[in-house]
């Protein structure tokens, strides 16, 4: 890997904590809050391609791992890990990679609207089926509750999709995507 493909990372790690600044929104009926950083992991996939979009995640949460504030609400460490919202947590560099496969595909004919349906389908669908699920394992409750509840973040989810698309497509010059597609 190349010491640019790691400062990528590294930046987009980064850019993730700096969304964990923006305060939580807690629901009160789930045990998850409403937050921008996945914003961050559909960016990381859609602009990153699927190794670096994946590695920064897995950057992300060595952070929270040992202790880093990084998460939304000042939250990090390893009790973040094994709660409610380990599940979410551990979906973003899965999520990240997919949608980073994906732009990679289409990337020479990538339009605004496919990168929105990639990251609802990895960023929104698949992040919160893995984090629902394991929610409700972590919380014992049913696995229909935790998707009940995970249905309050849709609309927010959508927002995030359709501005993850706009900004990659609009950085679309600068991204490593295209610098791969170009060499």
């Amino acid at each position: 890997m190349k010491t640019k493909e790691l400062v990528y990372a590294a930046l987009f790690a980064a850019l993730i904590a700096v969304l964990g600044l923006i305060p939580p929104v807690p629901l009160g009926f789930i045990p998850v809050p409403v937050t921008a950083q996945t914003l961050g992991v559909m960016l990381a996939g859609s602009f990153l391609g699927r190794r670096m979009g994946a590695l920064s995640l897995i950057i992300f949460i060595i952070l929270v791992a040992i202790g880093l504030p990084v998460l939304s609400g000042g939250r990090g460490g390893l009790a973040v890990l094994v709660g409610p919202t380990a599940g979410y947590i551990f979906s973003w560099p899965l999520a990240a990679g997919l949608i980073g496969w994906y732009s990679e595909k289409i990337w020479p004919k990538a339009r605004t609207w496919k990168l929105i349906a990639v990251n609802l389908a990895f960023g929104v669908i698949l992040v919160n089926l893995i984090g629902a699920s394991i929610m409700a394992w972590i919380t014992n409750t049913s696995v229909w509750a935790g998707l009940a509840g995970a249905t309050a973040f849709l609309p927010g989810d959508l927002i995030k999709a359709v501005i993850a698309a706009v900004i990659t497509m609009q950085l679309r010059s600068v991204s490593p995507i295209e610098e791969q597609a170009q060499g």
